[in-house]
């Protein structure tokens, strides 16, 4: 039987575009022999599935995203898209190596089969976040020995978002990402952080510390607003490293309204994998 239960299924077009374009420069999609990739909980319908493989096949033309979903109503809705695709009815390559499957957390893979990544987004904000890393360790455990678990949640636009990237040894980075023309203040992420960190963004927690000094960051760059906020948004980093914060690069990465930011120096105190 499937782990798991049954989201919102909320889906919408280009919605997951900034984790999608994360995944896309990842290394090991470049360099895995079996360029599998796992839309786990795509919701309600199989587009995100049909459009990560899209933004994927730029990098990787041979690669195969695997669409799973607990619910079997949900999965006959994407095989029916499926079948629209493959017919050349809608703007996706016909020949695009995308199949739906039932599976939950238990990620079943044919012929044994790994993983390079998984993609779980908007699925374990309805859990308890006692449950998290529980569903983390069965997600990590159907990865390829160098693969990625990337989970997390974003608004239904898809301007904010953030996530967790997993190897199967457990967490990695933590990454924000933004729409930053119209952006208020930074902090805005924290109603859409991933469910270990949603609950931790009180005062003594190392995300709540985060989110200030990067709202602060933001509110002390103000000025080179006149040259555009992606020009803002990368001076705020820079002020962000400057006070301690471990920024990973590339500097490219932070113009696209990224900031990614080892595990270790946001997780939650008290954590465990």
């Amino acid at each position: 039987m499937p782990i798991g239960a049954i989201t919102r299924g909320t889906t919408n077009t280009n919605r997951l575009r900034r984790v999608d374009r994360f995944i896309a420069a990842q290394p090991l999609l470049r360099r895995t022999d079996d360029p599998l990739v796992v839309d786990l909980g795509y919701g309600a319908s199989g587009v995100t599935a049909l459009e990560l493989q899209q933004r994927l096949a730029r990098t990787r033309p041979d690669v195969e995203v695997f669409g799973l979903e607990i619910s079997p109503e949900r999965v006959a809705t994407a095989q029916a898209q499926l079948g629209l695709v493959r017919a050349g009815a809608t703007t996706f390559d016909p020949d695009a190596r995308v199949s739906f499957a039932l599976g939950g957390f238990e990620t079943p893979l044919p012929g044994g089969r790994r993983a390079a990544v998984i993609r779980a987004f908007n699925v374990l904000r309805q859990y308890d976040e006692t449950q998290v890393v529980a569903a983390w360790r069965r997600m990590t455990g159907r990865l390829q020995s160098d693969g990625m678990l990337v989970e997390g949640t974003c608004d239904e636009i898809g301007r904010v978002s953030s996530w967790v990237a997993l190897s199967p040894a457990g967490p990695e980075t933590f990454t924000l990402s933004l729409r930053l023309a119209g952006l208020e203040k930074p902090s805005i992420v924290a109603e859409r952080l991933p469910k270990v960190l949603i609950h931790r963004n009180v005062e003594g927690e190392p995300i709540h510390a985060l989110l200030a000094e990067l709202d602060a960051a933001w509110q002390r760059n103000a000025p080179l607003s006149v040259y555009g906020p992606r020009q803002r948004w990368v001076a705020s980093i820079h002020t962000l490293a400057a006070a301690g914060w471990p920024a990973l690069g590339p500097a490219a990465r932070w113009r696209l309204g990224e900031l990614t930011l080892p595990w270790a120096s946001v997780a939650p105190n008290s954590f465990a994998f």
